[in-house]
């Protein structure tokens, strides 16, 4: 048997410039950070020689071209495992919560898939091959954010070039400012489950169409990243705060469904419990909820509680994806 995890991630400033629709024209710019919320997935031999997946559903089939779980199936394919395994997930989080999830399982998966076939891998090689997976061979309309900060975790910048590679860099904090942006940082679940396909979807479609309104947007997006890694590595995090309330109102912009009347007034109250500013994870329209709140940070729990949001503490991940267990004889 052989368990690997991976850490889903908060995007702190720039996401949304990782669509190749994007950066293929303009280079993107990201800072997101890794955070102790996993997916994990348990592979071991199974005796017959079927196929046993155990997720939301369980799968009983005789090869893997039968597989009805596509990253499942696709990824397998990939590690040229055809038959006689057995593997199930476990998520720390909700589905279609805004953190990634879905590119940390596909992370999680190609890790314990290669541990498995003895065939290891980098974890640029694993960010890359969940990439293939999801955006090549899957068509789903995302970037690149996820599967990178699932790979590497940590407080990290993302740098997209316009023919798709990406620089991983972490930042130069230090460990008594991580600590203090750790805990000045609130994440909240709404309790709305979205799919991000229709958002990205929209999104993508208008810049590969060049509207000019979510192409300055997104640049806008992109700038406040480059600032927000300034300030992070200047120890200047309030000025963050505000530069986070300058970011909702920026991405709120590029689509009505990002926000609705619950999640603007979830804000509001944030804001008058004593947050400097705060954003919805991913593409928006529900999942979890991020603020800065320094000093203020018990009063927005209390307010936002009040309201039916459930507070979620973590701690940044500086390990990435990995095994943790391997007891493959």
């Amino acid at each position: 048997m052989i368990i690997s995890k991976a850490p889903v991630r908060i995007s702190l400033g720039g996401g949304g410039t990782d669509l190749a629709s994007y950066y293929s024209k303009f280079g993107g710019f990201l800072i997101a950070g890794g955070i102790d919320k996993y997916i994990f997935i348990c592979i071991n031999q199974r005796f017959e020689r079927s196929i046993k997946l155990s997720y939301s559903k369980t799968e009983v089939v005789e090869n893997v071209d039968q597989v009805q779980h596509k990253i499942f199936r696709e990824a397998l394919r990939l590690a040229g495992v055809e038959n006689q395994v057995e593997l199930s997930s476990i998520a720390d989080v909700p589905a279609n919560c805004g953190l990634g999830s879905s590119s940390s399982f596909t992370v999680a998966l190609l890790t314990a898939l290669r541990s498995y076939t003895r065939d290891f891998a980098s974890l640029r090689e694993l960010a890359e091959e969940a990439c293939r997976i999801e955006i090549d061979i899957l068509g789903a309309p995302i970037g690149k954010q996820d599967q990178y900060m699932a790979a590497f975790g940590g407080v990290t910048a993302l740098t997209f070039d316009t023919d798709g590679t990406v620089h991983v860099e972490p930042l130069r904090m230090s460990g008594g400012k991580l600590v203090e942006l750790e805990y000045n940082i609130g994440l909240f679940y709404t309790g709305i489950e979205r799919s991000a396909s229709d958002i990205l979807s929209s999104q993508n479609q208008k810049t590969l169409e060049d509207d000019q309104g979510v192409i300055e947007r997104l640049h806008g997006i992109k700038q406040i990243g480059l600032e927000t890694r300034r300030l992070f590595e200047k120890g200047d995090l309030d000025s963050f705060g505000e530069l986070l309330h300058q970011h909702w109102k920026t991405k709120k912009k590029l689509s009505t469904a990002i926000s609705n009347p619950f999640i603007d007034e979830a804000y509001e109250e944030a804001l008058r419990a004593g947050a400097l500013g705060g954003k919805i994870m991913g593409a928006g329209g529900g999942g979890f909820f991020m603020f800065y709140c320094p000093g203020t940070k018990a009063k927005v729990i209390q307010r936002l509680s009040a309201m039916g949001l459930r507070y979620f503490p973590f701690r940044f991940d500086f390990e990435g994806a990995k095994i943790v267990a391997n007891l493959r004889k």
